[in-house]
């Protein structure tokens, strides 16, 4: 929907841009014709009727410049006649000493006289009466009463004493504006015709890179730097404009990211202080919470060993002796705090080898095997074929100590003995499993939860000697966490299974 509306809000523009221009082209078009109307009714006629004052001028000079140069008089006639008919004019020629009329090219056959009268009369015309006067020529525009109509009529005397009088009518420019006037008219007309398909050609040039530009500065508005203009080969300004907002765009882009990068620095930064103050206020809640038990035993027994309560030596060896173990339990513990600590807020990195994950295991039971014989618990661990693991084996160690200790802690007879297998098994998924179960009470939904947070104890009592730090589990899960693996604990028949898994070797990796 939201496509469609785009394309047709796009269609309403390019209709709008092009209305606009077919509208210009037909104001132009119009105003134009009405404007060559009016200089045709205005100067038109004018400029016609002192146009034929020239020629009636210039053929009074031709002729007198005829007879001083001595040409026949058939030379004199045949180019009278061929003016005469060239220009619709009516020549008379006339003997002043004889009265005759020598020549004479008019079919209404005015005679001299009446011509020659109607100039004398003084008669204002539109044009002025008199066009042009000299000492032997007047041109006038008159009026014939008898054939009611203009004429331009020009009277001179030759220099050989002979009287000239050309006639040339005017009335023919009225019809000569008509016709004009109604040509410009369908001129006009057509024009207007051609704007359209011309508007239409011209739109899509000019609409086109307009509404291209237009969708690139929104899209820039809204971040968006995706859309670049494609000059054209006509290299004009809208490509000079299209050419200066990619350019933009560029340099838009290129600050935009440096601000994001600077930003996300930024981010950054904060977050890593907010982790280091966050990780500061829980090592010391922690530290605080956890450290009270064992700082007032070993305040009261140095008050004791003070104040000398007992004065034998074997009871005061015994006092510093607890004193020590407690102070070695503080020490522990804060050195685990400190590597959850950084293991949590991504502070330790990860020293990454290939290593034999069946080994590792071995070694681990090999360390814990006084403590499997004193809670007298029979322990299976079958896998004999090395499996290489890709991980870091100082804390995959960890973690499967911390699954032993625990299932030899929390381990209780079932069918008249206590029982521990491990098993490692290669997935498909290039993962390789390992579980350690142990026979007991099973978890119910809230502790399989609870056991994997800082300080959670199973016992109830919180034996300080069984029941350790209650940071093992907390240490298996920030591990697992850091490599994306998986990791949990089952209920079993007669027990539970811990179990993580940690991605295998490839045979490149050394």
């Amino acid at each position: 929907m939201k496509s469609k509306e785009r394309m047709s809000k796009k269609s309403q523009k390019q209709k709008s841009i092009q209305l606009k221009l077919f509208t210009s082209l037909c104001v132009v078009i119009v105003v134009t014709i009405i404007f060559l109307i009016i200089i045709n009714n205005l100067v038109l006629e004018t400029f016609y009727v002192y146009k034929k004052r020239d020629t009636v001028k210039s053929i009074y000079e031709q002729i007198n410049e005829k007879y001083n140069s001595e040409e026949s008089i058939q030379s004199i006639n045949e180019f009278i006649k061929e003016q005469s008919s060239k220009n619709g004019l009516d020549i008379y020629i006339k003997n002043p000493n004889t009265e005759e009329v020598i020549m004479n090219n008019t079919s209404k056959k005015s005679s001299f006289d009446s011509v020659k009268m109607s100039v004398n009369i003084n008669e204002k015309s539109k044009f002025g009466g008199t066009l042009y006067k000299s000492k032997n020529v007047i041109i006038k525009v008159v009026k014939d009463n008898v054939l009611n109509h203009n004429f331009i009529v020009l009277v001179a005397n030759l220099d050989n004493g002979n009287e000239l009088c050309i006639r040339t009518p005017v009335s023919a420019i009225k019809e000569s504006l008509r016709i004009s006037n109604q040509v410009l008219i369908l001129v006009g007309c057509i024009s207007v015709l051609i704007s359209a398909v011309i508007a239409s050609i011209v739109s899509k040039r000019f609409s086109n890179p307009i509404l291209e530009l237009n969708s690139i500065a929104k899209k820039m508005s809204n971040l968006d730097f995706s859309q670049k203009y494609v000059p054209s080969k006509s290299d004009d300004e809208l490509d000079e404009l299209g050419s200066s907002i990619n350019m933009m765009s560029d340099k838009l882009e290129h600050t935009i990211m440096e601000l994001r990068e600077n930003n996300d620095d930024l981010e950054r930064d904060i977050k890593e202080k907010s982790k280091i103050d966050e990780m500061r206020t829980q090592f010391i809640s922690d530290v605080s919470h956890e450290l009270k038990t064992p700082i007032a035993l070993i305040q009261g027994y140095a008050e004791g060993l003070i104040e000398n309560v007992n004065n034998d030596e074997e009871s005061r060896k015994y006092y510093a002796e607890v004193i020590l173990d407690e102070a070695d339990k503080m020490d522990k513990l804060v050195k685990q705090l400190l590597e959850l600590m950084k293991l949590e807020y991504g502070k330790r990195e990860f020293n990454n080898t290939k290593f034999d994950i069946v080994s590792l295991t071995r070694e681990v039971i090999r360390k814990c095997d006084v403590m499997i014989k004193e809670k007298n618990i029979d322990i299976a661990f079958e896998n004999e074929e090395p499996i290489n693991a890709w991980a870091d084996d100082f804390y995959i160690e960890q973690v499967v100590t911390n699954y032993l200790t625990n299932a030899i802690k929390y381990s209780q007879e079932v069918n008249g003995k206590k029982s521990i297998v491990i098993d490692i098994i290669e997935n498909a998924n290039e993962y390789v499993r390992v579980s350690v179960y142990n026979t007991g009470k099973q978890f119910s939904e809230d502790e399989m939860k609870a056991i994997w947070g800082r300080f959670y104890k199973i016992d109830s009592s919180r034996n300080r000697e069984n029941g350790g730090t209650g940071i093992g589990l907390s240490l298996v899960k920030a591990v697992m966490n850091n490599y994306q693996s998986k990791y949990g604990v089952k209920n079993r028949d007669d027990g539970v299974e811990f179990y993580f898994e940690i991605k295998k070797a490839d045979e490149e990796q050394g």
